[in-house]
């Protein structure tokens, strides 16, 4: 459950930081911007969750593994797609 939460909670992100871009840039080239900054800010997040993960949660690194993949590649992909196709 903890995990479809973050994920859910790096999609929130990901629409937070396409608002900015179209705040800050004032058209779909600031969304674009927005998505792929998010990319690099999420997987420190991820990190970081794995990291609580195995300090506070008592999981192994091998355990987290899986997990940081998966928490961190369905937002990438979703905001990899964003910017993909605001690019055209």
């Amino acid at each position: 459950m903890h995990m479809l939460l973050v994920i859910a909670g790096g999609v929130i992100l990901l629409g937070v930081f396409a608002l900015f871009g179209k705040l800050w840039g004032a058209d779909v080239a600031g969304i674009a911007a927005g998505a792929r900054l998010f990319i690099p800010v999420w997987l420190v997040i991820a990190i970081t969750n794995m990291w609580v993960g195995v300090t506070k949660a008592g999981y192994t690194v091998a355990q987290e593994l899986p997990i940081l993949a998966v928490v961190f590649i369905v937002p990438a992909i979703l905001a990899a797609a964003l910017a993909w196709q605001l690019a055209k």
